[in-house]
């Protein structure tokens, strides 16, 4: 079975967020949303449309990841969030920590095809211009997410400060996605009959387009200049 999961594998299945679930469930999203948010090399995966198709997904992903069931949707939203930010808010905790102990060597440092140091640069201009805020804005950018924590650590953020605007900005950005997914499933298939699980790859389409815009505002407005 392995073997045939790995002859099979493609690169481009880490952007696929059904991947996720179908290979690894629960614990692989886990690690997923600590990979991006702790680790540099995570900045290409898919955390908003994975935790929107989570929310999609949530009553599955309690019984094959817990083991059980609650008997509530509720319930299962409610574990999941608490589940997954967790191990965002220990992603943010890692990246923090590198930051204070690599410091500027992160800026000296060469592309390479894991570490862009451009997503390094718009992690520090958004960390200036919004301060500690920062922290639970870049948890719904993509990219910027990833970096915003080291930068952190970088500059020397007081630890209580960062620790505040870590668990408030994982809760609210897995509480907002994992919802929304759940909550638009059920409302669309109840009202119009559409079934979202046959059609996530628009769903992903969306979600990438809706929350890189910002990014891209930034880097065109900026060219401009």
């Amino acid at each position: 079975m392995h073997d045939f999961i790995l002859l099979s594998f493609n690169w481009m299945q880490l952007l696929q967020p059904q991947w996720y679930i179908e290979n690894g469930g629960l614990w692989f999203i886990a690690f997923v949303v600590f990979a991006e948010t702790g680790l540099f090399a995570g900045f290409f995966l898919p955390g908003d449309s994975l935790l929107f198709v989570t929310g999609i997904y949530s009553n599955d992903l309690i019984i094959s990841g817990l083991g059980f069931s609650t008997h509530s949707s509720f319930v299962n939203i409610l574990l999941l969030v608490l589940l997954i930010s967790f191990t965002g808010i220990i992603g943010n905790f890692v990246g923090y920590w590198f930051g204070r102990k690599s410091g500027p060597f992160l800026f000296e440092r060469k592309d390479t095809f894991f570490f862009k140091k451009k997503y390094l640069y718009q992690a520090k201009d958004f960390y200036e211009k919004h301060g500690g805020g920062a922290i639970v804005m870049a948890r719904f950018l993509p990219f910027v997410r990833t970096f915003a924590p080291i930068v952190a650590g970088i500059v020397q953020m007081d630890k209580k400060k960062f620790t505040f605007y870590n668990i408030a900005g994982s809760f609210a950005w897995v509480f907002i996605m994992i919802m929304s997914g759940h909550y638009l499933q059920r409302f669309i298939l109840n009202s119009f009959g559409f079934d979202l699980k046959k059609h996530l790859e628009v769903i992903v389409i969306g979600i990438v387009l809706v929350t890189t815009a910002p990014v891209l505002i930034k880097i065109l407005t900026g060219k401009k200049k």
